[in-house]
Parts: structure tokens; sequence; C-alpha cells
């Protein structure tokens, strides 16, 4: 177990190192003069040159390399151009509302996709189990931006449940910010249900077909107890695979949803870093973002051993 650790730690380092290059090469690789297109088109060849010099890209490439991992390993991501703060505190000041809103859809997303996924693999092939894949593919299916329009129009403007956008004033407490985070939740939450309840179906599936199951129903087992003590712990890795990945692609992915409901966090943040050719922000947030999916594939991997005692590293 501490060996498997160890060698996934190795992997998580490398796997960054590698993200740090590409991060690095990006920039490098923009078409034109990296500092030109941070200023924009008004700037002049003064600005420009000022810029290149605080940035370092002046130096030999090697250098420049060098010195960008040497910063990142000590957690300096560099200097935004527009918030003229060090990127490490641009993101933090935006990674709250992407994590509870991340946190919340997954719950969300596990309380409707969890029973429904085990009760349509129990009831196989009736009007439940069909009308849940059918349900499922449509939500999958239908874009997260229209579903927000939609809900940000009923739920919100017209009855008004829900605040429509925004994350609350300055002077909001938390769980006043909390309160706005409930309906891009909901929406967020619907929209990956459909990826875990099918996954859910599936591996049920698989589980209830096997002999153990039939032992124990023919022991006079309650049914109850079959299907969640035995089923569905015995399903559990591929659903927990699922889970953190659709967590992960939450945190990366909640761009849109974030931008329909003016939330200011980390993926409005980058799409405002990209309209601004803020490239250290990009950089930071893709740093950050590969950083978050390592970390949350190996504690997937370590909640299969507390799951399944079988399972051995």
């Amino acid at each position: 177990m501490t060996l498997y650790i160890a060698k996934r730690l190795i992997g998580m380092v490398v796997v960054v190192f590698l993200v740090l290059t590409i991060a690095f090469v990006i920039v490098r690789l923009a078409p034109g003069d990296p500092a030109a297109l941070m200023l924009g088109p008004d700037a002049t060849p003064e600005d420009a040159a000022e810029l290149r010099a605080r940035l370092g890209l002046d130096r030999p490439i090697v250098t420049q390399y060098l010195t960008f991992i040497a910063n990142a390993v000590q957690g300096d991501l560099g200097q935004s151009i527009f918030f003229r703060q060090p990127v490490t505190q641009v993101l933090a000041s935006r990674a709250e509302p992407t994590i509870f809103l991340s946190l919340f859809s997954l719950a969300i997303a596990l309380i409707i996709a969890t029973p429904i996924g085990i009760y349509a693999a129990y009831r196989r092939g009736s009007f439940l189990d069909q009308g849940a894949i059918t349900v499922a593919m449509l939500a999958a299916s239908i874009p997260s931006f229209w579903t927000g329009l939609m809900f940000q129009r009923y739920l919100a403007t017209d009855l008004g449940w829900f605040p429509a956008s925004g994350y609350g004033g300055p002077d909001a407490g938390f769980l006043a910010r909390m309160g706005y985070l409930v309906l891009p939740s909901i929406v967020l939450g619907i929209v990956n249900s459909a990826l875990i309840l099918r996954f859910t179906r599936a591996s049920m599936l698989d589980i209830l077909d096997e002999d153990y199951i039939r032992t124990a129903r023919s022991k006079g087992m309650r049914e109850s107890r079959v299907v969640l003590r035995h089923a569905l712990k015995n399903a559990a890795i591929p659903i927990i695979t699922v889970v953190g990945l659709t967590y992960a692609l939450l945190v990366s992915g909640a761009v849109v949803t974030e931008r329909v409901f003016n939330i200011p966090g980390m993926g409005n943040l980058v799409v405002s870093a990209v309209l601004r050719r803020d490239y250290p922000v990009i950089q930071g947030t893709l740093i950050v973002v590969a950083s978050l999916y390592v970390l949350i594939n190996l504690v997937t991997d370590l909640l299969y051993l507390a799951v399944d005692k079988r399972v051995r590293y």
C-alpha cells in the first residue's frame, strides 16, 4: 500500500511537471509577440519591451523555462497582467464559488442518479427502467447553458424562488452567497446525473446476476439487504470512478454555467483572461486544474480499498 502511494505520488509529480512544460510552451507558441498579445493592439513598442523585460521574455528560452519551473515549484505562478496581482492570489479569490458549486452539483447529481440507477437495474426492462434511460440521455444531450437559461427564466425571474444571477454583494454572508449557488447547482446536477445514473445501472445489472446474489435470496435475506448491502457494495468501484471524474469535470468545466449565472468563479475568470489575453492567469489555472485532476484520481483509487477489502495495490 505504501509503495503504491509512493509510486502514485511520483506519477503525480511527473504529470504536473509535464503540465508546467505545456503551459510554458503554449505562451511561446502563440502567434506574434506574447507581450504584445497580452497588452493588446494599443500598446506601444516601449510598453511591450518593458513587459518582456518584466516577464523575462528577453532572456534565453532555456533560462526562461528553468526560471518558470523553479517559481512554480515555490508556488509562484506569475503576475496577472489585468489584475496586477499574483496569479495565486487571483485564483484563491475565485476558488470559493467554483469549489462549492461543484460540490453542491455533485451532491444533487448523486441524490438524483444513485437511487434511480439502483431501482432501474432492479426493475430491469420495466417502464421505469426505460424511462430512466430515456430521461438520462435527454439530460445529457441538452446543453447546460440552455437548461440554465430556462431555469433562470422560470424559477428565478417568474417565480422568484432563487436569485437569478450573481454571488451576493461585498457584505453578503456565507449563507447568502451559498443561496446564489442553489439554482446553478441544480442545473449542473441534473446535467451530470445522467452519466452517474447510467454507470450505476450498468454496474448493478452486472452484480445482480451473480451467483452469490441468488444464494443470498435463497437464504431468505430481505430484498433491500440483498440489493443495498451485497449488490451495491460490490458495484461501487465503477460508480466511485465516474463520481471522481464527474467532480473533476465539474471543477474545470463549469465555465458556461458560471457565465450564464454571472458567478465570479474560476471558469468565469478563465474566459475573461482569454478575452484579455492575460496568459499568466490562463497558465496558472491550467496548472491548478491539472493538479486537482491527478489528486482526485489518487483519492478515487484509495477509496477502492475502503469500499472493497479485496482490492490490493
